[in-house]
């Protein structure tokens, strides 16, 4: 229904609703939200991935145990990005979680959008040329006590591990791999 307005009228004119024909009004309305705000909290109801403490007046809803999956994932967690043969490779944190890249020169991986406790792995094809790991005013630490191989397939693995400050602190793996071999 419509809102039903109140005939006001002008002061002691004796034109306006009655007040029983202003009350009635008042009554319809409260009736139609009071109606319809328990339709809409009655309505929420626990399902796959959603989960309420209680089903009128005050809910809660919440993301279930369990109920994000694999496909519900942004692609910062999910992607694969194939940056192809170069020297300049853009890792963007927010478009995908690995990426593979062939240097065909000394190459630069030059990192963006990360935040703390975000991974990447950069898968690395062979290609015998220096790599450098960069973002302006960033800092990256190297764990371990591998070295990048251009002699053979490699992956870097590297994590955000602060980036409340315009510079980033990363912390970064390299280990080498041989493609397709059994154990």
């Amino acid at each position: 229904m419509a809102q039903q307005n109140i005939t006001i009228g002008t002061a002691d004119a004796g034109n306006g609703d009655t007040l029983f024909a202003a009350f009635t009004k008042v009554e319809a309305n409260f009736t139609e939200l009071y109606s319809d705000d328990a339709g809409d909290v009655g309505s929420i109801i626990q399902g796959d991935g959603i989960a309420v403490d209680q089903a009128t007046g005050d809910v809660t809803v919440s993301v279930a145990d369990n109920g994000i999956d694999h496909d519900k994932l942004s692609n910062s967690y999910t992607q694969l990005s194939d940056l192809g043969t170069g020297t300049a490779f853009a890792i963007d944190f927010d478009t995908a979680t690995t990426f593979t890249a062939t240097a065909n020169g000394a190459a630069t991986l030059t990192m963006s959008n990360a935040q703390q406790g975000q991974v990447v792995d950069v898968i690395m094809g062979i290609g015998d040329f220096a790599i450098t790991l960069a973002e302006t005013g960033s800092t990256f630490n190297k764990v371990g006590t591998t070295v990048y191989d251009g002699t053979t397939n490699n992956i870097i693995q590297i994590i955000c591990t602060d980036d409340t400050s315009g510079s980033k602190i990363y912390h970064y793996a390299v280990s080498t791999y041989t493609a397709g071999a059994t154990v």
